[in-house]
């Protein structure tokens, strides 16, 4: 009887790729040893007077800048010695310990001139650690000398953080040697800044006078272009007279037409200076069903509650809001001409209005026909970039979906994003960005969308808190809370955990309030959480509003005892919005 085992067939057999990782990680290391040994170098490298005897081809492999030169009819790819120019032999010698060895030392005193060796040689992992290491690095006392060498590499990241050091710190920065050696776009640069920690306008002027006399006789000529940047709404008609009998200005017929045009005319940029406004918390009116005609900006640290009527006309039911890393404040309001589409308006800090923010209208049901949305609405903005989130789903579904759209400004449309799947049903939820992604946490589970690759990932779920509400980031933290108000936890981006707080502090008699859950805040640097209470008394109840700020040293919560005008002003969204206001914009 015939035996029924066969071989298989050859097709079926199929090719595979393997890959030897040992051998992977032990190349490098047996090429650092042959260059440790000195043996198989082909080339020397001759900087400052030093010689480094080096190989072609791993110089080659590791550098465009060292392929080129090797691989071209240049006569250095037959010389046994090539002279580098314009390098540091210490550097060279850490740049060729990374290239044998893909380990990389960096230090305050190193990182600038190793950076520059990077840049020229075109080895991006070095160039981009060094630009991380400054920006991360960045203090008081050398922010100016490291913006001007950024500034010539035009490494933006880093130059952003310097600004925000030099504008912090301005007045201090301003009479240094240092800021006296900046050329003049970058003195005008700085001076444009709208975050200057200045009280008055005055300050930046006397800056610029500084600066001139300096080196009076280089510098006379450029002041005409540079009191441009000095903000003239914001000086009194007494400091104007002073700026125009200055002998500078005075010694240029140029810098007395400019003040006068401005004074005349106006600043065409009437945003005040960081230093010149109040952090205030911004709450919407309730009190009717049909319009919003007044908003309240509070600052419960000074004590201040300003409360200002806007036209109803503009200001319908507002759902969504948001104030933008630059200041600017949105809200996304029902069109006018049709409840289905929502409109943006954006606040106007020198007329103290709201006005329609010229962007094309958005769908307030942004599912299919069959979609339900619930009345959670979301407006984030992350590096400069508006998006909308709503949260429902079809009917009949145990899931729910986060539709999120973005607007272009190149196109005046929103863009459909990735949706979001959520497994579990919710009634609360909190939507926020945090340094360059988007986070949307609900009771069971977190989730972040990466803009650059229109995707949503799942991160660590919260721990010990139910119904989470509200939610808002302070650096590289998210700090949420419950609707009771029960516990409070943070959450780090960068190692993806949670840690809890100390929960909150409400006595037995107060409750708080089911239909105004609680708001999460930070004011100059500090979380503080924005809710109402049932206050029980002899068997009668009323509703106060309570704020609390959270002193993390000793992990405990204090009453700040401020009084708002009336019970019927809530934050609107997740967290509540906070913007730098020029008070006397809002007439106080």
């Amino acid at each position: 009887m015939a035996s029924t085992d066969q071989e298989p067939h050859a097709s079926a057999v199929r090719p595979r790729s393997y890959q030897d990782e040992s051998y992977l990680h032990g190349f490098l290391g047996t090429v650092g040893d042959l260059q440790k040994a000195g043996v198989l170098q082909d080339v020397i490298l001759e900087v400052e007077g030093r010689r480094f005897p080096c190989h072609r081809l791993v110089l080659s492999a590791a550098s465009p800048y060292f392929r080129a030169m090797f691989t071209s009819d240049m006569a250095e790819s037959r010389q046994k010695a090539v002279v580098l120019q314009g390098l540091d032999a210490g550097m060279i010698g850490e740049i060729l310990s990374y290239i044998y060895s893909g380990n990389l030392h960096v230090s305050p005193d190193k990182v600038q001139p190793l950076y520059q060796a990077a840049d020229l040689l075109q080895l991006d992992y070095v160039r981009d650690t060094c630009s991380s290491y400054m920006a991360k690095n960045v203090e008081r006392s050398t922010c100016v000398d490291l913006y001007k060498f950024v500034d010539v590499f035009s490494v933006d990241t880093v130059r952003k953080v310097c600004l925000q050091h030099i504008a912090k710190y301005f007045t201090e920065v301003a009479s240094s040697e240092e800021f006296y050696s900046l050329s003049v776009n970058q003195l005008t640069e700085i001076i444009s800044h709208d975050e200057l920690d200045v009280k008055e306008e005055t300050t930046v002027w006397e800056a610029v006078v500084r600066w001139v006399q300096h080196s009076r006789e280089d510098r006379l000529h450029h002041l005409p272009s540079i009191l441009l940047h000095i903000r003239s709404n914001f000086l009194t008609s007494d400091d104007t007279a002073a700026i125009l009998e200055h002998p500078l200005v005075m010694e240029n017929p140029g810098s007395s037409e400019v003040i006068r045009n401005a004074v005349q005319k106006g600043n065409s940029d009437p945003k005040p200076r960081l230093g010149m406004t109040m952090e205030m918390a911004l709450l919407i009116n309730t009190c009717t069903d049909l319009t919003t005609d007044d908003l309240l900006f509070m600052n419960p640290r000074e004590g201040k509650n300003i409360s200002c009527k806007y036209s109803p006309e503009k200001l319908r039911p507002v759902i969504a809001m948001t104030v933008t890393s630059d200041n600017n404040m949105y809200l996304m309001t029902e069109d006018s001409e049709s409840n289905d589409q929502l409109s943006m308006l954006k606040y106007n800090h020198a007329g103290n209005e709201w006005e329609h923010a010229g962007m094309s209208s958005v769908s307030r049901l942004l599912g299919p026909d069959d979609y339900w949305s619930c009345d959670t609405k979301n407006l984030v903005e992350v590096d400069q970039v508006l998006y909308y989130l709503s949260m429902g789903g079809r009917r009949g579904s145990e899931s729910q979906l986060v539709y999120l759209t973005k607007y272009d400004r190149d196109t005046d449309q929103w863009q459909q994003c990735s949706q979001l799947q959520i497994d579990e049903c919710e009634t609360y939820c909190a939507a926020l960005s945090c340094g360059s992604h988007i986070y949307y946490l609900t009771t069971f589970e977190v989730h972040r969308y990466d803009p650059s690759q229109d995707r949503w990932c799942s991160r660590s779920p919260l721990t010990n808190i139910m119904d989470v509400c509200t939610a808002v980031a302070m650096g590289t933290e998210i700090f949420c809370t419950d609707v009771e108000f029960s516990q409070t936890i943070v959450y780090s981006t960068e190692s993806d955990s949670w840690q809890e707080l100390q929960g909150s502090p409400i006595p037995g008699n107060l409750d708080v309030h089911a239909d105004d859950v609680p708001r999460l805040f930070v004011l100059a640097n500090q979380l503080h959480i924005l809710f109402k209470v049932y206050n029980y008394v002899e068997e009668e109840f009323s509703v106060d509003t309570q704020i609390l700020v959270y002193d993390r040293s000793a992990d405990a919560w204090g009453d700040l005892k401020c009084t708002l005008p009336g019970d019927t002003f809530v934050p609107r969204g997740s967290m509540c919005s906070v913007a730098h206001m020029y008070l006397p914009y809002l007439g106080a």
